[in-house]
């Protein structure tokens, strides 16, 4: 199996349907293999029934729906965070390779095809950036989060070392197989910092790590909250602890 492609949700009953059938109706029109894992953080609006409905009988009112015999569901009693349930998929996945891709469909599934190339010329970890030369974002970004982030990429950077990454926070990254099963066993973060924390340990195992642009879909009515910034950056310290205490280091 060439692909695994893993999405973890927590109460995506709405928008999970369209997502799963968007990546189904892509993969399902390429020559090679592929699985698809939802990774269930604890939901408690009915996202895994959705998803096992999605794996047996046609969606009524949802058009080109009916079975997906290579999806599957791992659902988690409680909720852990995202870090968690992307380890738990990843470590789960069968693929050669293993992408995580966020429930919203931000970045669609077609862009994976980006990814091939440098897959195919030797780099072991691929991350799809909102701040490369060529990415899309729609509609872009205001002047005030194009600020913020630049700010949070900085101390990202202080932090936890990921100098010369721009975007650590899509949530569209691949590894291959070797990398994933090396990578996510020393991941420690469970929610906020995970992606750097990612980052920081492939650079630390030397892997090949690159950059590719990606079209976006800007959800300009998200919102950040004071209180996950906040924990986002106690996260970030935790990595920087590790870092210095060489947790990384360590043979799992």
């Amino acid at each position: 199996m060439k692909l695994s492609v893993v999405i973890p949700a927590y109460n995506e009953r709405e928008r999970l349907p369209k997502t799963l059938l968007e990546v189904h109706n892509y993969l399902s029109k390429q020559n090679y293999g592929y699985e698809i894992l939802v990774v269930s953080d604890g939901s408690k609006d009915k996202t895994v029934e959705v998803v096992e409905n999605l794996k047996s009988l046609p969606q009524s009112g949802i058009p080109q729906s009916g079975k997906i015999s290579n999806l599957k569901i791992i659902g988690n009693k409680e909720n852990h965070g995202k870090g968690y349930v992307v380890k738990q998929g990843m470590l789960e996945a069968k693929g050669d390779y293993r992408l995580f891709t966020d429930a919203d469909n931000s970045t669609s599934i077609d862009q994976v095809e980006k990814m091939w190339p440098y897959f195919e010329s030797g780099y072991d970890v691929v991350i799809g950036s909102r701040d490369a030369n060529g990415a899309v974002l729609d509609p872009p970004q205001p002047p005030g989060r194009l600020f913020l982030g630049e700010v949070f990429g900085l101390f990202t950077s202080l932090m936890c070392g990921t100098w010369g990454i721009k975007d650590t926070q899509c949530g569209f990254k691949g590894f291959t197989k070797k990398a994933a099963e090396s990578i996510f066993p020393k991941c420690k973060i469970d929610r906020f910092a995970f992606d750097p924390e990612i980052l920081i340990i492939a650079k630390k195992l030397k892997y090949k790590i690159k950059e590719i642009p990606v079209h976006w879909k800007n959800d300009l009515e998200s919102k950040v909250k004071f209180k996950s910034m906040v924990k986002m950056g106690l996260d970030l310290l935790k990595i920087r602890m590790n870092i210095i205490k060489r947790v990384y280091d360590r043979k799992t």
